[in-house]
């Protein structure tokens, strides 16, 4: 193996996407404010720096490995990856990072947070595959929040279209095999 072989192997495991850092550390930083502003949690401020700092250090290099798998030649396994391998190891360590510096998160804030990293995993994958909040792509910060209001449309929109496309199959009847063999051709009961 030679010196720029190395080099690109260890820049492809070093990435790091400061859009997404930015963002998600913002979002889940106040997710965990608003969750512990309405328990009675001790040590919400440790809890907050905690998320605050580890968050802002993991978020960007997370984002990198998602964009990383969308570079992958099979689309499912680059989707899985964005979707469940890279948050659900986030939300693994985040978890762990929390126990171990004592300021082990409520449960409520750990299910707001998994519900958001679910829900933004998706939002990533939707938008990546559009090319918005990819980093070394020469696009700016600008021009990524520009192309938001479409893009939200487009991901809210998803689940609606995807119910209409499934509504026909879902409401079809289902015909016994015995039934299926007493019908004529025209479809009446024999």
């Amino acid at each position: 193996m030679d010196t720029g072989e190395v080099l690109g192997r260890a820049r492809s495991c070093t990435c790091w996407n400061w859009k997404c850092a930015l963002m998600s550390a913002t979002v889940r930083t106040s997710l965990y404010g608003l969750a512990l502003a309405r328990g009675h949690a001790e040590g919400r401020a440790a809890v907050l720096l905690v998320e605050m700092l580890y968050v802002s250090l993991t978020a960007g290099l997370y984002a990198g490995w998602q964009q990383k798998a969308l570079e992958l030649r099979s689309h499912l396994v680059g989707n899985m990856m964005v979707v469940i391998g890279v948050p659900g190891l986030s939300q693994l360590l985040d978890w762990a990072a929390h126990r171990a510096v004592g300021a082990a998160a409520p449960q409520r804030a750990i299910l707001a947070s998994a519900v958001f990293t679910l829900l933004s995993a998706l939002f990533h994958l939707h938008v990546m595959r559009r090319g918005a909040f990819l980093t070394g792509k020469g696009r700016s910060l600008t021009s990524d929040f520009r192309q938001m209001p479409r893009l939200v449309l487009e991901f809210l929109q998803k689940p609606v279209i995807l119910a209409q496309n499934l509504a026909p199959f879902l409401a079809q009847p289902k015909r016994s095999a015995n039934r299926a063999h007493s019908l004529s051709p025209s479809g009446e009961m024999l």
